[in-house]
């Protein structure tokens, strides 16, 4: 191929600018030309393109969100506004895209290859919620900003003897709560892949704890498994224990990416350009066993990620 675009679309992931500096020095120094197509399928469908060199991707890498900023588009969902994507690429005589984003970009990816504009799918989101990858773009450093929001909380916590329940991102994937919980020794953690009893699984652990002369408790829920400031409320009403609710939201989308998110963009976009310079599209790009490996885009779709038993027992075990 001569020339490819690249996109970032959905919601925005720390890293998102490491994979696209990635795609575009890798595309350049195969003898590629690059644009940048703006707001995501939005722009795309509406001509909104920028030609990029090295030097507009420049002091990027350490930025959080994207520098080609994103968008949720609904015409693109209808074949009709996929056709339009595809007939803008081509009079901009792109013959290739990469596309940067979660699994409801990859299924307008899959789409833009079946209406023959070869697509490559980058995963990235906090979410982690890509079947076909260990991890995604983005998951590392929200982690870090979690983690850090919570050690804040739990110094005040500490110092008024209050339960604190925090409220992370993850509306259908608790890998977030699962993750944090563990780092930051949470009492329990609601995710929306696991049923749970509120008397046993909540208010148990706060009551054995008070007993065992525990000061303050730390309760972990993902946005897909309930509200924060409704557990709040029922905890103090049935314990007489304190406490407080923090609902963490966007802030965990931002900041500038750690380093394994930053190594991780970069090997993707790599690869992602390598498979377009093969004139290969229809592909998601992901990470298995440390080894960057790619998949047919209904393959990788299909894969579902379980969360982990183990995860969950270490949760539960470490918190006593």
């Amino acid at each position: 191929m001569r020339k490819i675009g690249v996109l970032t679309s959905g919601g925005d992931a720390p890293g998102m600018n490491a994979a696209i500096r990635s795609v575009v020095r890798a595309a350049l120094s195969n003898g590629m030309e690059v644009c940048g197509i703006r707001k995501g399928y939005t722009g795309l469908i509406n001509g909104m393109f920028m030609e990029m060199n090295a030097r507009s991707v420049s002091d990027i890498l350490h930025r959080g969100g994207t520098v080609l900023q994103s968008s949720r588009c609904p015409e693109f969902r209808e074949m009709s506004g996929v056709k339009k994507g595809v007939e803008m690429a081509h009079r901009m005589g792109i013959e290739g895209v990469v596309v940067i984003g979660g699994d409801g970009s990859f299924r307008g990816a899959r789409d833009l290859s079946l209406a023959g504009l070869p697509t490559v799918g980058i995963p990235g989101t906090i979410d982690n919620d890509i079947g076909c990858t260990d991890t995604t773009i983005g998951f590392d450093t929200a982690l870090d900003t979690v983690k850090d929001a919570i050690d804040k909380i739990r110094d005040t916590a500490q110092s008024h003897e209050r339960c604190s329940v925090i409220e992370v991102m993850g509306r259908g994937a608790g890998y977030i709560a699962a993750y944090v919980a563990i780092a930051c020794g949470a009492e329990a953690v609601l995710i929306p892949e696991k049923s749970y009893n509120f008397e046993k699984d909540i208010l148990e652990p706060i009551i054995e704890g008070k007993k065992r002369g525990k000061e303050n408790n730390l309760i972990i829920v993902a946005e897909g498994a309930g509200g924060a400031i409704e557990i709040a409320e029922k905890i103090e009403e049935v314990t007489g224990v304190e406490a407080r609710a923090t609902v963490l939201g966007h802030i965990q989308r931002g900041g500038s990416p750690t380093v394994n998110d930053r190594m991780l963009a970069s090997r993707m976009g790599m690869h992602a350009v390598r498979l377009l310079h093969e004139g290969k599209g229809n592909r998601i790009v992901a990470i298995k066993n440390n080894a960057i490996v790619d998949y047919d885009i209904l393959e990788g779709l299909a894969m579902k990620k379980t969360m982990q038993e183990d995860i969950l027992n270490m949760a539960s075990v470490l918190s006593l």
